[in-house]
């Protein structure tokens, strides 16, 4: 086995093409990992865990790479940023007004998906194709776009009475969804949620919240030889080392013969990636 980088985890680089291109993020370091499809890759875990906004040495992960401190004060770790409808800014009490003026007060896309089956998300818009991408999309469709992520929140508890907004990850994992008319899908949850959209319009705008019927459904594919015969996950605080041969990659999933891991979820974890010659 080749060392081909340690340092801190991050997720997966990735870049639309067709297969998607990966890279790991270690450190300073990125490292394709599609060259690495059928060959044995090990990650090992090294014991250390530094924070992704301070560096502290932290004992556990919270909300993905943070220390608790970090957890507790950050505006990016905040309970609005998981439910947006939340967003407190208006009243005075964001966390880092700064980083909500930069990132929360800023156009945002609601989107259909198709992974492990239909679903409605949100993102910046700066974010597209990557949010997909992350979610193991292989369609996906922008729907509306609206002013600020509050506003996104709004949309996507609207819709989300018509199609989940959920992905199942073992489905995700086991094989490609069947494919799905986005475009028709789209003009039935239109049709069905007009009344709630022309009232976020009333309340925030025409300007502010737009159906998008113009765009066109984006087709993705993954770098995979097989799906795993068994969705079994590693877990590398119980077993330092994740080693198999790996059979390809989905969202920000490795699939190996022997398990699978989310690579997200060990953001900030000092890691050492080793591959065969």
């Amino acid at each position: 086995m080749l060392e081909v980088a340690r340092g801190a985890l991050s997720k997966m680089a990735t870049q639309l093409d067709a297969p998607v291109q990966y890279a790991f993020r270690l450190g300073d370091e990125q490292v394709a990992v599609n060259p690495m499809i059928g060959k044995t890759v090990r990650l090992e875990f090294l014991g250390a865990i530094h924070c992704s906004h301070c560096g502290r040495k932290t004992k556990s992960s919270y909300s993905q790479g943070y220390c608790y401190p970090c957890m507790q004060k950050l505006a990016q770790c905040d309970l609005c940023i998981m439910s947006p409808e939340r967003c407190h800014y208006d009243a005075g009490t964001c966390r880092e007004p700064s980083w909500g003026e930069q990132f929360c007060m800023t156009d945002h896309v609601v989107y259909l998906a198709n992974s492990s089956g239909i679903k409605v998300g949100i993102t910046r818009a700066t974010q597209i194709p990557t949010r997909w991408i992350d979610q193991g999309a292989t369609q996906a469709l922008p729907i509306m776009r609206v002013a600020t992520r509050q506003q996104s929140g709004f949309v996507e508890d609207l819709l989300r009475s018509q199609v989940a907004d959920k992905t199942n990850w073992r489905a995700l994992l086991k094989g490609d969804a069947a494919p799905v008319d986005l475009l028709h899908v789209r003009e039935q949850i239109f049709d069905a949620c007009a009344g709630g959209i022309t009232e976020l319009q009333q309340r925030f705008g025409l300007q502010a919240v737009q159906p998008l019927n113009e765009q066109s459904v984006v087709e993705i594919r993954y770098p995979i030889e097989a799906y795993p015969a068994k969705i079994t996950s590693f877990n590398l605080d119980k077993n330092p080392i994740a080693e198999g041969t790996l059979l390809g990659i989905k969202g920000q999933y490795l699939m190996f013969d022997t398990g699978v891991i989310n690579i997200r979820k060990y953001t900030a974890y000092q890691i050492a990636a080793s591959c065969a010659a």
